[in-house]
Parts: C-alpha cells; sequence; structure tokens
C-alpha cells in the first residue's frame, strides 16, 4: 500500500518521562565541532587585544583604536546576526553556519596584511560580518541538541572549549610580539584554523532539526527531522517582547562589562603598571583556564541547582556572579599591585565568576522562548550585548586616554556590573512563569498533533 493510499493514523508523542534527559543521538560529537568555530571565531577578537600592544606600535595607533575594533566588530554583529540567521531559515543550517563561521576566515588572513589603520579597520570589519552569525547560530543549534535539563552543562562545555582555545593561543600570540610584525602571523593562524573549522563542519556535522530535543515535538518532525520554521520578521520580535524575561535578560547583557577586562586586560597590565606585552600577556593562561573551569564546573553546577530550586536557581547563579565579579573587580584594578603573580591570581577568579554566566544566562534564553524563536533571541540578545560591549569598550577607550585605565576601569566595569547584578532582581518574579508558558504551548502542539489526522475528535 502506498503512502497516499495508507489509512489515517494516529501519532503520539512521547512520553517526558520517556525522553527526560535524553536528548539527540550524537550530541557531544556534534557540540565538538560547534566548539571549534565558536573558538576560532571568538580568537579573533583575543588575538586583537593580545597583540594590540604590537599592532600599535607598528601601525602608529592610539589607544582608543583598539576601542574602535572591539565596537567595530560587535556593531557589525548587531547589523549582520539578523541576516544569518534568515539564511539560516531558507537554507540548511549546516552551510550557512560552515560559511560564515568558518570559510569566512579568509577575511581574518587578509587582516594580517593590513599595511594601515584604515586598511585595519576595513578589513577587520568584513572578518567580522562572518563572526556575526556564529553566536545566534551556534546557541540555537545547542539548544536543539541538548534538552533543558543538560544544556548548562553544554553550555559550559562549549564556552569551556573557548577558554581553553584562548589559554593556548593567547600566551602564543604575546609571544610573536618579540617578532617583527609577529603580530600579523596571529591572523594568518587563526584564518586558517577558521577555515579547517568551516571544512569540518561541512563534512561531518548533522543538523539536529530545530526544536530537536523537545520531546513534545517528536512527532511533528518530518522526515529530515526538522519542524516548521518561523522567519525573523517583526512578529517574531513582537512574541520575544511580550516574554516578560526576554527584555530583562537583554538588559543583563547590554550591561555586560565584564568583557572589558577582555580587551583591555594585557594592555591595563602594560600602560598602568608597568609590564611588558610579553609577561603582560602570560596572565591569559591561567585566566582562561579558570574560565574553563567556571564553565565546566558552573555549567555542572547550575544545572544542579537549578534541578533543586527549578524556580530560581539559574536567576540567583547569575545574580551572584554579576555582583561577585564587581566586587574582585575592584581589587584587582583599583589596588596597584607590584606582582605580576598577583594579577594572575584575582584575573584567575575573575575568569571563574565569568565562566559561570553562559552557563546559566544560554540556557535561560532557551528555557524561556519556544524553539521556532530561539535563533531570532539569540541574534537579538547577542545584538544587544555587542551593542553594549561596543558602548563601554569605547567609553573605556576614550576615558582611558583622559583620565587612565585605572578610573575608566572603576566606573565602566566595577559600578557597571554591580548595577547589572541588582537589575538582575526581577528575574526571580517572571522567569518560572514564562517558563511555564513555553512547556504548557509546546504540551498543547503535542496534544493537537495526537488527535487524528482527519481533523475528528475522539
Amino acid at each position: 500500500m502506498t503512502a497516499e493510499s495508507s489509512p489515517p493514523t494516529t501519532v503520539t508523542a512521547p512520553s517526558p518521562s520517556a525522553t527526560a534527559g535524553k536528548g539527540t543521538p550524537g550530541r557531544w560529537r556534534q557540540l565538538g565541532l560547534l566548539s571549534g568555530a565558536m573558538a576560532t571565531d571568538s580568537g579573533e577578537h583575543s588575538a586583537v587585544s593580545v597583540l594590540f600592544p604590537a599592532m600599535r606600535s607598528a601601525l602608529n595607533l592610539p589607544l582608543s583604536a583598539l576601542s574602535l575594533l572591539i565596537a567595530l566588530g560587535k556593531i557589525t554583529g548587531v547589523v549582520f546576526a539578523p541576516m544569518w540567521v534568515s539564511l539560516a531559515q531558507r537554507f540548511p543550517r549546516k552551510y550557512i553556519l560552515a560559511g560564515c563561521s568558518g570559510l569566512w576566515g579568509v577575511w581574518t588572513i587578509a587582516t594580517g596584511f593590513a599595511q594601515s589603520y584604515l586598511q585595519l579597520v576595513v578589513l577587520f570589519g568584513i572578518a567580522s560580518i562572518g563572526i556575526a552569525g556564529s553566536g545566534p547560530l551556534v546557541n540555537g543549534v545547542l539548544a536543539d541538541l541538548f534538552d533543558d535539563k543538560t544544556r548548562g552543562r553544554a553550555s559550559g562545555v562549549l564556552f569551556g572549549s573557548i577558554a581553553l582555545f584562548t589559554a593556548v593561543l593567547g600566551p602564543l600570540f604575546g609571544q610573536l610580539s618579540r617578532l617583527g610584525n609577529g603580530w600579523r602571523y596571529g591572523f594568518f593562524v587563526l584564518g586558517t584554523m577558521q577555515l579547517l573549522a568551516g571544512c569540518a563542519i561541512l563534512l561531518f556535522f548533522k543538523d539536529p532539526g530545530v526544536g530537536g530535543s523537545e520531546h513534545q515535538l517528536a512527532a511533528l518532525r518530518t522526515a529530515a527531522g526538522t519542524p516548521r520554521r518561523r522567519a525573523f520578521d517583526r512578529a517574531s520580535l513582537r512574541r520575544l517582547a511580550a516574554i516578560r524575561s526576554f527584555p530583562l535578560m537583554c538588559l543583563q547583557r547590554l550591561l555586560s562589562a565584564q568583557f572589558v577586562m577582555v580587551a583591555f586586560g594585557v594592555v591595563f597590565l602594560v600602560d598602568a603598571r608597568g609590564f611588558s606585552n610579553a609577561d603582560a600577556s602570560l596572565v591569559i593562561l591561567p585566566a582562561a583556564l579558570s574560565y574553563l573551569l567556571g564553565t565546566l564546573g558552573g555549567g555542572l553546577a547550575a544545572d544542579h541547582v537549578q534541578r533543586r530550586f527549578p524556580r530560581t536557581g539559574r536567576v540567583a547563579v547569575l545574580q551572584i556572579a554579576l555582583l561577585g565579579y564587581a566586587v574582585v573587580a575592584y581589587v584587582a584594578t583599583q589596588i596597584a599591585w607590584t606582582q605580576l603573580g598577583v594579577y594572575a591570581l584575582l584575573l584567575s577568579v575573575l575568569g571563574v565568576l565569568q565562566g559561570l554566566q553562559p552557563s546559566v544566562n544560554r540556557p535561560v534564553v532557551m528555557a524561556i522562548t519556544p524553539p521556532e524563536l530561539r535563533g531570532a533571541a539569540f541574534a537579538f540578545f547577542l545584538g544587544l550585548e555587542g551593542v553594549g560591549w561596543a558602548a563601554i569598550t569605547l567609553m573605556v577607550g576614550f576615558l582611558g586616554d583622559t583620565i587612565g585605565l585605572q578610573g575608566a576601569f572603576l566606573w565602566m566595569v566595577v559600578v557597571v556590573l554591580l548595577v547589572n547584578g541588582i537589575l538582575a532582581t526581577p528575574l526571580y518574579r517572571t522567569y518560572a512563569r514564562d517558563v511555564a508558558a513555553v512547556q504548557a504551548e509546546l504540551d498543547r502542539r503535542a496534544g493537537d498533533n495526537r488527535q487524528p489526522s482527519d481533523g475528528t475528535q475522539n
């Protein structure tokens, strides 16, 4: 009997108990590919921060140039991330992801050939267009690979891999400053690694499909494994705005001043504390390894706390990480320590606290949004993060030229993060309600699908 002549059947979605905690088969291998793509993309901004003192000497750049480059990369993400998300909703995500986060690395290589400030800005800006797509696409796929019980751990592995990559390459890039025009080799190496990551995605990545980890949608998936998608449009943004926790999470990312330490940490030790570029870059290794510890351990801890306190667990971890970061940042930047080891220790503590955050805020966004909106949610969420990062780093750069980096860190890191931590408080009221609303909608869809396909009721 052909498919067309087969009688209508009733398909029943798996029960929550049958699928809880499982997710998509082979998900950890797929996460490894995503981690490689994200790590090489994130390495571009790390390379700029680490190699900036050498670039400044070679191209005669002002301190504000670092702020401009970081801000340019983030603003580019705000503009072009929705474009990549829209393309991924019309074409296979695998090819879009491989293109924007991997094969676009040719422009990273080209950045290493810059001969002037203008050329550096233009080439780095073009390279950032591709990087803009990796954040929202990878986070959306991660939510499709892992269910809510394991997303904290998976996010920890993803961002821990980025930290490990930074821990290894950061000091190596710093040592390139000892060579004539050594900073150029950093971009050559990084671009080549991006190309390899893109090829690996093309060859080995298997898309789980939108909503691939949601047990309620198991019966709604097509033969290709992908349910129906909605476009990235104004209607999607209106739906996101109606989720009460989502604007609060966007505000939290808008005030994410901890990225300043990533961008200006080495320059601060060189300019404000008198260490050499090569020596200052050595603190990246313990700081990045601590970030790795924070992401991996934080992901496990956040999942555990969430299971114990499902209404408030993730929010509490996020708020503690924000307020704790502000306190330690004050000690690290407002007190003049003479030993490099002290800064390595303090920056390591900051690394742990920063590592906790992506293991919490990404699963929060995944939990409060329906599967088809997660790509748009992360494009908007990370876009606002880019706006905040750009604005804060620009302010730090210009304030650093006027009142010094120590004063700039006080106002733009310590004070901003204290405010950010306080503004996370309303999430205690909204998060649990929004999660319940998403689960109710998924249950409704599964219930609708259990009705006979001819539309009759039992």
